[in-house]
């Protein structure tokens, strides 16, 4: 397998390093430092693209990439107030997208639970339910993109809550994510319910780059013969496990 990485930072170099072992070639790597390569015919010799870059530049760089009829693996977040403007991009040049706010195997079945959990939490309203995410300094979105996914995963489940916000809140319809920035932290999500009684905290702490890394590497195994909109439940099959199946 072919592949162009489209931001060339920690991420993409963590992704190399994982590729390079599997035998895949990279073909192309994109930073600010050389976007004169970014160009059609380059992209064109990848079978898929990986893009990690910034909330900025993520909408153009997989614009051009499905442009080019070349499948594209997104983790940048922060941009996706124009995620249906690239699905549409996506079907119109007949090529695949998939975007996730984590590619970590852990963590999507983190989401998985967190949304069983919060089901099954609505029907005792004694429970407030509140969210923390801790980062690396250089982390550039706040609440991160896999906080926002667990919110929304939250929201479906209990209609008494309106919205998330990115501060301490007393209002009960609030969700709130208390957001935290401490070196050298790759990353640490939890979800806590308190009552009078007792607490109830689901965390996930990732230990390094490599889990993302692996999984955007999964999906674009998964993607490079596809066409369509996919996401990393699609990869996992995520979706064939129900709720029933704990009961």
């Amino acid at each position: 397998m072919n592949i162009a990485l489209i931001g060339y930072g920690k991420m993409g170099k963590a992704i190399e390093e994982i590729a390079v072992e599997k035998g895949y070639s990279i073909v192309l790597r994109i930073s600010h430092e050389n976007l004169e390569e970014f160009t059609t015919t380059n992209i064109q010799q990848a079978d898929v693209c990986i893009e990690f870059s910034t909330p900025e530049t993520a909408f153009e760089n997989v614009q051009k990439c499905l442009q080019a009829g070349v499948p594209v693996v997104c983790g940048s977040t922060a941009w996706l107030d124009r995620l249906e403007e690239v699905n549409q991009i996506c079907l119109a040049n007949n090529t695949a997208f998939l975007y996730a706010s984590n590619f970590s195997v852990g963590v999507n079945l983190f989401f998985k639970v967190n949304k069983i959990v919060a089901g099954m939490m609505n029907a005792h309203p004694e429970y407030k339910v509140s969210m923390e995410e801790i980062h690396h300094t250089q982390k550039k979105d706040a609440p991160s993109g896999t906080a926002v996914t667990l919110a929304e995963g939250i929201l479906e489940n209990f209609p008494t809550i309106k919205r998330w916000v990115n501060a301490a809140s007393v209002n009960e319809r609030d969700l709130e994510i208390i957001s935290k920035r401490v070196d050298p932290a790759p990353g640490t999500h939890t979800v806590q319910y308190d009552s009078e009684i007792d607490s109830i905290t689901l965390t996930h702490t990732a230990h390094s780059r490599k889990g993302f890394a692996s999984g955007a590497l999964l999906a674009a195994e998964f993607l490079s013969s596809r066409k369509g909109i996919y996401s990393m439940d699609d990869v996992l099959s995520i979706n064939s496990f129900q709720k029933s199946d704990v009961s």
